[in-house]
């Protein structure tokens, strides 16, 4: 059995704080929101077990790593501190990487910045940001996506965190619907309880959609997000997710993960979370696909 550890590591000027389990070839696991490196309990262990080095880095603003002195939380930035940990952490072209919801998004731009780093990568609970802005204006969609709206007020900050970051609590419920784990919960919260951590978090939707600060500096690394990924990619998707419908997920999602072993699945009885919600079906297809 491997046991996870922590470490810092230094990487895009940043101290991260990242769990790690096993070794050989890195295998970069990246989370989104709300949530945290532990998210990747489950995964962390079997790829150790399968002969990787695996690493889950806390993201930039998330508790307890470092909150970036620039406040950049755009999409660029996160793939940016991918291609950084890469090296970081000793990867080589064997290395692979994976990503849920906004770390989906940063391995996009990782993998389309940087291919030549990545053997082979695995995403879920986001599509491509062309599959996503195809299907974002439905009012299905919309109905879904409120909260990245409310998000742009001045009032989120006071919202999210009220009641003990109840907010976060209901986002999951919604999200992955009869899914509850009370430890995973107060690891998320225990990343965001801090004003500042909670700031950082919304952050990644305010320089998306709204006026949050931006760089030219990650431009090229974010725009290599939206193009054909040419590094053989496995999405998958829980048929349940309540905050990305599982019916933007179809074959046209290949359009965007181009390499000819490239491929899709939907997760029955899962929802947002879905690699905690059947961490058993889908460790064994992204190992398979690795």
């Amino acid at each position: 059995m491997n046991l996870i550890s922590s470490e810092v590591v230094h990487a895009n000027s940043l101290d991260f704080t990242v769990l790690t389990a096993g070794t050989g070839p890195l295998a970069l696991c990246l989370h989104g929101f709300p949530d945290s490196a532990w998210t990747w309990q489950h995964l962390l262990a079997d790829l150790a077990n399968a002969g990787y080095r695996a690493a889950a880095p806390f993201l930039r603003g998330y508790a307890p790593t470092e909150l970036p002195a620039d406040g950049l939380y755009q999409t660029g930035a996160i793939a940016a501190d991918a291609i950084a940990l890469h090296e970081a952490l000793g990867g080589d072209e064997q290395a692979v990487l994976i990503g849920h919801d906004w770390g989906a998004l940063a391995t996009y731009g990782a993998l389309g910045h940087a291919p030549h780093l990545w053997r082979r990568a695995v995403t879920a609970a986001v599509p491509p940001p062309a599959t996503v802005a195809q299907g974002l204006f439905s009012y299905n969609q919309l109905q879904r996506s409120w909260y990245m709206f409310f998000f742009q007020s001045p009032l989120a900050e006071m919202a999210v965190g009220m009641n003990d970051l109840e907010f976060i609590d209901r986002l999951w419920a919604d999200w992955s619907p009869g899914y509850e784990d009370p430890t995973m919960a107060q690891r998320c919260k225990d990343s965001l309880r801090d004003p500042a951590n909670l700031a950082a978090a919304l952050g990644y939707y305010r320089a998306t959609l709204g006026s949050g600060a931006r760089s030219s500096d990650y431009d090229a690394i974010e725009a290599a997000g939206s193009a054909p990924i040419t590094v053989p990619t496995l999405y998958l998707h829980g048929r349940n997710d309540g905050c990305m419908g599982a019916e933007l997920v179809d074959d046209s999602i290949m359009t965007s993960l181009t390499h000819e072993q490239s491929r899709y699945e939907i997760i029955d009885n899962s929802g947002h979370f879905l690699h905690l919600e059947q961490p058993t079906e889908v460790n064994r297809l992204i190992l398979e696909f690795l």
